[in-house]
């Protein structure tokens, strides 16, 4: 796989994959990690003299144009953080996105629109790849996070163009996360978040893997009911229990150590902090829900994580979207960043949990991919990295 640093970028027209799929509110970026995690790449580009053609997804807009999914307020803060004028046309294809890359002049940046408002992104349809790769003369891809998404933009254009490369970013998260396909060891994993689909495959290999497993948020509920135990009105899978009570007999045979959350803090509802209380793990009311990990856990947690030399976190132990239920998730991450192991945390609500604690820096790593980076430690390798090899 090259590097961008291994292109001739000097007057030629690049057409750079980022990953600027950022939270939204009412117009304005509240995040801006993904897109300064990325200024880099496009510095060094727009230096060497390219021009840069700055290409992202928004959203699932399902192949519609969806005015809320625009990315014309993500350039304003794109232009923000790169401390440069960035233009911005409003098709992502087509004679006015042409016309806007033939007016660039080297050294300037222009984002495209929303790549999924064609339904060609995501279907990998070749004419819509051929589309764009008519825009420019070679290829980088920096966008880690949508690096397991066989989409157009992510596997068709690189395959169309004679160059191509990884961006400084890709090439940050493939060499940060390869360590821990071989980790120091004890190696601890904690798996969170609302769901369980979606990240199966990952629990299954990173069980194999990990020394030590830490379950906590909706994720923990399946394993709660696999031992027999009531959850209440908690998000529930039904159906992916059985993949659950797998990976306890998994653990079981290999030795491996798990644990599930001692106590959690329930409600009725993500609106109801004032009915919020704890309880032990086996009298989860029957009209509550499981929001949060309680104390005693977290104390338990700590304990787990004492002599790990590796550890890994992907997603929440919490709605941490809803105060108070982001006591968990923040004292969690509090704990990691205390830590002398290594620490890798991958997964958007993680992340922001990290970020908003001003944790970041304490890490090891902080990955922008949170499907791609577990993706990535289940297979080793992801499609948007093959297309570049």
């Amino acid at each position: 796989m090259k590097s961008i640093r291994d292109l001739d970028l000097r007057g030629k027209r690049l057409f750079l994959r980022v990953d600027f799929n950022v939270p939204l509110d009412r117009g304005r970026v509240t995040d801006r990690t993904r897109i300064e995690e990325t200024i880099p790449t496009v510095r060094l580009a727009a230096d060497t003299g390219a021009q840069v053609i700055c290409a992202s997804h928004l959203g699932k807009p399902k192949g519609k144009v969806k005015p809320e999914l625009s990315l014309a307020p993500v350039a304003v803060a794109f232009a923000e953080a790169l401390g440069h004028s960035v233009r911005f046309v409003e098709e992502c294809v087509g004679p006015e996105a042409e016309a806007s890359v033939r007016n660039l002049e080297p050294g300037e940046v222009l984002l495209l629109e929303n790549l999924r408002f064609h339904a060609g992104e995501e279907s990998n349809d070749p004419e819509f790849a051929k589309d764009l790769a008519a825009l420019a003369d070679l290829y980088v891809d920096d966008a880690f996070g949508a690096s397991h998404r066989a989409h157009a933009s992510v596997v068709g254009v690189p395959g169309l163009l004679p160059e191509k490369g990884a961006g400084l970013l890709l090439e940050k998260e493939v060499r940060e996360l390869s360590r821990l396909l071989d980790p120091q060891r004890p190696f601890a994993v904690i798996l969170g978040g609302a769901k369980i689909s979606g990240k199966i495959d990952a629990l299954r290999a990173l069980a194999r893997r990990a020394d030590v497993l830490l379950l906590g948020g909706g994720m923990a509920n399946h394993f709660v009911r696999a031992i027999g135990l009531p959850v209440g009105r908690s998000l529930l899978e039904e159906d992916k229990v059985p993949v659950a009570r797998e990976v306890l007999d998994l653990c079981k045979k290999e030795g491996k150590t798990i644990a599930l959350p001692s106590d959690f803090v329930v409600a009725a509802s993500v609106d109801d902090a004032k009915g919020a209380r704890t309880v032990g793990i086996s009298k989860i009311p029957d009209d509550r829900m499981t929001l949060d990990i309680g104390q005693k856990t977290l104390e338990q947690f700590e304990r787990l994580l004492e002599p790990a030399r590796t550890i890994f976190w992907n997603g929440p132990m919490g709605v941490f979207e809803h105060p108070p239920f982001d006591r968990g998730t923040k004292a969690l991450a509090m704990l990691l960043a205390e830590s002398s192991a290594v620490t890798v945390v991958g997964g958007g609500e993680s992340v922001a949990a990290v970020n908003e604690a001003g944790l970041a820096e304490k890490f090891t790593h902080v990955s922008t991919g949170g499907g791609a980076s577990l993706e990535f430690l289940t297979a080793g390798t992801l499609p948007g990295i093959e297309a570049l090899q």
